[in-house]
């Protein structure tokens, strides 16, 4: 997805926590706008929240999924398109404006519009601030990266992605994602 820079008074990362602008995150010292978003963007992201959201509750793991939830990162004011956040960091954080932590599963989807290196980027921010499992989802090119602080996992056509720290057992088809 493209961002935009936002003309903008000074706005810090404290003011980003305190009040989140909706469909912004804080990039650089600035509020950059998310756009760019396809239909086949929208759609994977409803599917994996669905996904997500059935196998938390079915497996009895708790937690809550969610969809472009602002977090803090060691840098940035960041909204994965989707994230889970555990039993223990709702217990720990209650109901918040923006989660001052990475959650600890968060995907990103790629847009036609985002540059390879930004995506990946932004899984190396993710990761060195806590999280523990990034899922980078490229729907036109029907591959899922699975990314941990110990592995890097690709899934295509005809495999079943699954993760590897958070949200244990889960898999699902990448034809039935991403088609």
């Amino acid at each position: 997805m493209v961002t935009t820079p936002v003309e903008q008074q000074v706005f810090s990362l404290e003011d980003y926590m305190q009040n989140p602008p909706d469909r912004m995150e804080w990039i650089n010292g600035k509020l950059v706008e998310k756009n760019g978003m396809t239909f086949k963007h929208s759609v994977t992201q409803s599917r994996l929240d669905y996904y997500w959201r059935s196998y938390k509750i079915s497996s009895g793991q708790g937690g809550e999924v969610l969809t472009e939830a602002p977090c803090r990162t060691n840098r940035q004011g960041r909204r994965p398109d989707v994230a889970y956040i555990t039993h223990e960091l709702l217990e720990e954080y209650g109901e918040f404006e923006v989660l001052p932590v990475s959650f600890p599963l968060i995907a990103e989807v790629a847009s036609p519009t985002d540059l390879v290196e930004d995506f990946w980027a932004k899984a190396t921010e993710y990761l060195e601030s806590g999280c523990q499992e990034v899922w980078l989802i490229l729907p036109e090119n029907c591959l899922i990266f699975v990314i941990t602080q110990t592995q890097k996992l690709w899934f295509g056509k005809s495999e079943f992605a699954r993760t590897q720290e958070v949200l244990k057992g889960f898999s699902v088809a990448v034809d039935e994602l991403l088609n």
